[in-house]
């Protein structure tokens, strides 16, 4: 008898802690149906773009007395990555594929070639999500030449010898013992951070850069009213205007996209050192304005 008093009392106690913490019951995520955060990620060519989105969820713990389960915190996840033609009008995309295993929202943070974008937490890692394959995530060694107060990665595209470099927010001009620039090699898993060499100066003055072969090619806003140069090894190739319909500010995103432009929200490509502008316009994640004036919608 004393035994079974001792065995209903624990079961009593632990009801009671179960009443005061509202529930004791198990946690779960609630997915919204619609996706958020859509956005062009790059372009493969002169009429496919990448778009991107996510599902935002939000954490509950069922509870027994209360009248609603307990909100535990919220995020999003379940990317996708899809690709539509943007200068003829399709009734869809070409190719879609949804994460729908992760809550985590890092897998697209920008354009690293044509057909490949990138994401996670560089420099501890990088994730490569290429179009038509699953993404895949790998290590990444630091190493630290020259400098030392290293930056997040903001940007990446193709440079010298079959690598990558790596920008952070505004870090080609920053001083000190800041680190300027890296160099990722994915074949080596490594990422070297460094000031930039005697020779590489110059491209202080780029929104932009990134390789063909072995010639460095730069975007740079410069003026007052601000025009559009584009550079190559440190020597002036071609300019843009300011004007219908380039109205660039102080903030305007220009940069290299695989291997078009995107700049700000008008779709070009480099020819013969020069700039050929398509007609194209983006006037959203979705809605694009073609050469002949014509809307494209998804």
């Amino acid at each position: 008898m004393r035994g079974e008093i001792k065995w209903l009392l624990v079961v009593a106690l632990g009801a009671l802690a179960c009443v005061c913490m509202w529930g004791c019951g198990d946690t779960y995520y609630d997915w919204e149906d619609r996706r958020s955060s859509r956005r062009v990620v790059g372009f493969v060519d002169d009429s496919l773009v990448m778009v991107g989105d996510i599902r935002c969820w939000t954490k509950y713990e069922e509870t027994v007395l209360a009248m609603s389960d307990e909100d535990l915190g919220s995020g999003c996840g379940h990317t996708r990555l899809c690709v539509y033609n943007y200068r003829v009008q399709e009734d869809g995309p070409r190719w879609c594929d949804s994460l729908d295993n992760t809550r985590d929202e890092s897998t697209l943070i920008g354009q690293m070639t044509d057909s490949i974008v990138w994401g996670g937490n560089v420099p501890e890692s990088i994730k490569m999500w290429k179009l038509g394959e699953k993404p895949h995530e790998r290590k990444l060694r630091k190493i630290v030449e020259g400098c030392s107060v290293v930056f997040k990665a903001k940007s990446i595209k193709q440079w010298l010898e079959g690598t990558f470099i790596v920008r952070g927010d505004k870090s080609l001009n920053m001083g000190g013992d800041s680190c300027q620039y890296a160099v990722l090699d994915t074949m080596q898993r490594t990422i070297t951070y460094k000031k930039l060499e005697d020779d590489l100066k110059w491209i202080k003055k780029c929104d932009d850069v990134r390789t063909w072969g072995n010639d460095v090619y730069c975007l740079a806003l410069k003026g007052n009213p601000m025009n559009l140069y584009l550079m190559k090894n440190n020597m002036y190739l071609d300019s843009l205007l300011q004007g219908e319909p380039y109205g660039w500010t102080y903030y305007t995103k220009v940069g290299f996209a695989g291997d078009m432009l995107d700049l700000g929200n008008n779709v070009c490509r480099i020819v013969n050192d020069a700039f050929l502008c398509i007609g194209v316009s983006i006037r959203s994640a979705l809605e694009f304005s073609n050469e002949n004036g014509n809307s494209v919608t998804y």
